[in-house]
């Protein structure tokens, strides 16, 4: 279904409150709460986030089924479904009397999230037209990258009032007043009538989608593409998650949190530059890009001494700021662009579920690495992860380059 163009910019504008709340009461929130609802279970850091890591290991088995009913049903009614299981999650969470029950109904949230976060919100736009959804994903993930922007200092401030039980709470509400009347609105311009959802096998997904990959190099690229995306994902959730202590590591002291307030604009540049300029490189040039300052971030701790280490540090926020927020915008405009629009809920849903999976074990590994081996051990070997995920990128260019002699 192609709609008008403002209507399809509505979407975009319904579709960034949902993602603001979304990424807002699921994600960012919990690290800033996380200290009050340890200390009344009684739990520490680790076991805390442990928890939080299951969430996204659950999101990551359960994102295939989330694209592919996305396509079958339409990606609007998958997120409205999507919407009433956050609040019960979140309800569920609120209402915890022990710490495992707690433990269970964190985790609850993961089986939520793949059906109301980007990769069902990039399949929206897709669904509503195929032709302006590069572009519309690009304001989206704009819009989406004000969510800890405003989630931060908000539940900072909530705390000040209310338990954290409470702003459970209001967050299911969120999620019940705002995003399901949105995401229910989005779904009677996304529904998939009977035939579209028989027609949308994977044998007629690929004769009818327009991208730009013959049939035979699909299935290879996929595994390329998910192989790539997971591998920039464990540089990015592996340092997001101790990105103050590891700058604390190599000795940037109380500085460290000056230098973190530089990620989120350096991100949001990165977004607004490709919103401006993007159209003049194609996704898998971005692609490659973006992955590519993640390794290079992460050298930049690593300079001599004789560079001043806060110059270093700088540089490293607005590099790593900058792939972040790029990586998010081709996640959902590169699978676009080789495989075409028919079946790719489904097609993003694997990529995001080989990507959350590899996101959930990501910190751990780097603060294994941190506590035994050190800092320096620590950053090169992600930053040797970042590279390979660049050299992954750069075979899916040759295997586009192939496909289209």
């Amino acid at each position: 279904m192609i709609i008008s163009a403002r209507r399809s910019l509505a979407t975009v504008v319904g579709l960034g409150i949902t993602q603001i709340i979304g990424y807002g009461t699921l994600f960012y929130s919990f690290s800033i709460m996380a200290p009050v609802i340890g200390q009344e279970f009684a739990q520490t850091r680790e076991w805390l986030f442990a928890a939080f890591s299951g969430t996204l290991l659950i999101g990551g088995i359960i994102s295939p089924w989330s694209g592919r009913w996305a396509d079958r049903f339409g990606a609007g009614r998958v997120m409205t479904f999507g919407s009433l299981a956050a609040a019960l999650s979140l309800v569920f969470c609120a209402v915890s009397t022990n710490w495992w029950m707690f433990a269970t109904a964190l985790v609850t949230t993961g089986l939520a999230t793949p059906f109301i976060l980007y990769n069902t919100a990039f399949a929206v736009l897709v669904q509503v037209d195929p032709q302006l959804a590069p572009r519309r994903i690009t304001y989206l993930t704009l819009m989406g990258g004000f969510s800890s922007t405003l989630f931060w200092p908000l539940v900072t401030a909530l705390l000040n009032s209310f338990t954290w039980r409470e702003i459970f709470l209001v967050y299911a509400v969120l999620q019940i007043i705002l995003c399901l009347p949105i995401h229910f609105w989005l779904s009677q311009m996304t529904r998939r009538s009977p035939k579209a959802a028989a027609d949308n096998t994977p044998q007629q997904a690929v004769v009818r989608s327009g991208g730009t990959l013959r049939q035979d190099k699909r299935k290879t690229a996929l595994i390329l593409l998910a192989t790539g995306f997971s591998l920039a994902s464990f540089a990015l959730s592996s340092m997001l998650v101790h990105f103050v202590p590891v700058l604390g590591a190599v000795g940037l002291g109380a500085s460290a949190v000056f230098v973190g307030t530089m990620f989120g604009p350096a991100q949001f540049a990165s977004r607004l530059i490709n919103m401006l300029l993007g159209g003049r490189f194609s996704a898998l040039n971005i692609a490659i890009i973006s992955t590519a300052m993640l390794p290079l971030a992460f050298m930049m701790l690593l300079l001599p001494s004789s560079v001043p280490l806060i110059a270093g540090a700088i540089l490293f926020a607005i590099l790593f700021g900058m792939g972040s927020g790029l990586n998010s915008i081709v996640l959902g405009t590169l699978p676009l662009a080789l495989f075409g629009h028919q079946g790719y809920g489904e097609i993003l849903g694997k990529i995001t579920s080989s990507r959350l999976i590899v996101s959930s074990v990501a910190p751990f590994i780097l603060a294994f690495l941190l506590e035994h081996f050190g800092p320096t051990t620590a950053l090169v070997t992600v930053a040797a992860v970042g590279m390979l995920g660049v050299m992954t990128f750069i075979v899916v260019a040759k295997l586009v380059q192939r496909s289209s002699e």
